[in-house]
């Protein structure tokens, strides 16, 4: 790292917060905070490169007159797999018609009916139509977009284009602020809190719907400050990403399910034949039926032709483009699909107010356990909860006392990572079924190279470790070698907890005995 002396952004101990991170989470906390100075960390300009805007399927929002938050509390609930936190899910799902609301006052294009009235579609495990879309399956460009404009336009925000690279601590341990680097330069960014909005870890993995910088970041930051992790075993496979050769894999949103698409195999034989919910089961039943049928050699598509296809171009037009860059035309040919990693349910634990164990650090969207989400996402539920935590950090953040002066977080250089090998390893070993074999050599692999300091590669371990630890099959978590139910609990670890996990891995012959 250059060794030029910091840039000032902000004097000494200004009364701000830092947020990392520049998608819908981000970018909804430091409107929510303002008129209180805030500075926004983004890895690359503003609207590029974050998973908010690949997000096709909408925002999950009990809108209709035949729902209510109750009911869409009641399905997050079934989904988690008996993790959800109850009155996590009322919460974020009685601030869902609010939270649109205030996305139309910020003039978000939602798509509306012939009436006028918001277009609700449905999507798997939900029992009505509550997910408010914007173009279709653009929702997540559009809203993003939206929520940029007015980033832009407010003054208390400072928008720095920087990595993150350490946490400043006091002499008591409270977060002081935030390290950075810019073009070489190291940054130190004073802070009364920080904000980590930093997107999730899909990106460890070979096959993957997230972008590239996607691998975790923003954990590594609360691990190494001692944060109290949870779930971390509980990866989202999306069972329709298109495999068409590319990575990231583009993504086949569950909303064409919800419109009549079906899963079938080489010969049209449909996969999801006899499985509870059928083609609307929740994701990580249908990723695994996917996934099975796959070990059997048989390729998967996602039959789409007739009417459905023929309607794509404007219904679903940013899958309809995917399609024709890719040469098929689902009018006439179906598309072929296989599980990828998508959404992380485990990340930093933390309170009502997103508030981590930590002093000073705070949590929303992906990185975070909050307990809405527990073992299985319900669809669309992720863009909600973002948008529901940041006014609650917002005004916890504000409530803060001033850290004393930064005593610790000088940064350093960010270890050289072969990531090739690191996402080949999650892809073999910590995939869509685990078992203990795999889960042990892949925290033998990854703990040296965690305990050296690569993001990467730690927040794959913690990933690994905690997989290895939950002998049971639940959600997204599937053992092949513990496919019953235990009874429910969180897994809650520290950095320091997970190395002496691992080392008794590496002493313990065999570890699952």
């Amino acid at each position: 790292m250059n060794a030029h002396a910091p840039l000032a952004f902000a004097r000494p101990g200004a009364d701000r917060v830092v947020v990392v991170g520049a998608g819908i989470a981000g970018l909804a906390t430091a409107l929510r905070l303002a008129p209180r100075p805030v500075t926004l960390i983004t890895a690359a300009p503003l609207g590029i490169g974050t998973a908010t805007g690949w997000a096709q399927g909408g925002i999950a929002a009990a809108m209709g007159a035949d729902d209510a938050p109750e009911r869409h509390a009641a399905d997050t609930l079934s989904a988690g797999a008996g993790l959800t936190e109850a009155d996590v899910a009322r919460r974020v799902a009685e601030a869902g018609p609010g939270l649109i609301d205030w996305l139309v006052g910020l003039a978000a294009p939602f798509d509306r009916d012939a009436a006028g009235a918001l277009a609700l579609g449905l999507e798997a495990a939900h029992s009505r139509r509550r997910i408010v879309r914007a173009g279709g399956d653009s929702t997540g460009r559009l809203v993003l977009e939206t929520l940029v404009r007015h980033v832009a336009a407010t003054p208390s925000i400072t928008v720095l284009v920087a990595t993150a690279r350490d946490l400043m601590r006091d002499r008591h341990g409270a977060v002081a602020g935030l390290v950075c680097e810019r073009d070489g330069v190291t940054v130190r960014l004073p802070a009364r809190a920080v904000v980590l909005a930093t997107g999730g870890l899909g990106a460890l993995y070979a096959s993957t719907t997230n972008p590239r910088g996607a691998t975790g970041r923003g954990l590594a930051l609360a691990a190494r400050a001692g944060a109290t992790l949870r779930d971390m075993e509980f990866v989202q496979f999306h069972p329709t990403a298109m495999a068409v050769g590319a990575d990231p894999m583009p993504l086949a949103t569950e909303a064409l399910r919800g419109e009549g698409a079906r899963l079938i195999d080489a010969v049209g034989a449909p996969i999801m034949a006899g499985i509870a919910g059928g083609d609307l089961a929740p994701r990580d039943v249908v990723a695994r039926a996917i996934f099975q049928a796959q070990v059997r050699g048989s390729e998967v598509f996602l039959d789409c032709r007739g009417d459905l296809g023929a309607r794509m171009g404007t219904r679903f037009p940013t899958v309809a483009g995917l399609c024709a860059a890719a040469g098929i035309d689902p009018r006439l040919q179906p598309i072929p699909v296989r599980p990828a990693a998508h959404y992380h349910m485990g990340g930093v634990m933390v309170d009502a107010h997103g508030a981590s164990t930590v002093p000073g650090l705070f949590a929303c969207g992906e990185v975070s356990s909050t307990g809405l989400h527990g073992a299985n996402r319900l669809a669309s539920n992720s863009l909600l909860e973002a948008m529901a935590f940041a006014p609650w950090i917002a005004e916890a953040a504000s409530a803060m006392a001033m850290p004393g002066p930064a005593v610790a977080g000088i940064g350093g250089e960010s270890p050289v990572e072969d990531l090739p090998a690191i996402r080949s390893v999650m892809e073999r070993q910590v995939g869509v079924v685990r078992e203990a074999g795999g889960l042990t050599d892949a925290v033998r692999h990854l703990a040296p190279l965690a305990r050296t300091g690569g993001d990467a590669a730690l927040t794959g371990f913690l990933v690994a470790v905690s997989a290895l630890f939950r002998r049971e099959s639940r959600g997204a978590h599937w053992r092949g070698d513990h496919p019953e139910q235990m009874p429910s609990q969180h897994t809650t670890l520290t950095l320091a907890e997970a190395f002496a996990m691992a080392d008794a891995v590496r002493t313990e012959q065999p570890v699952d005995a």
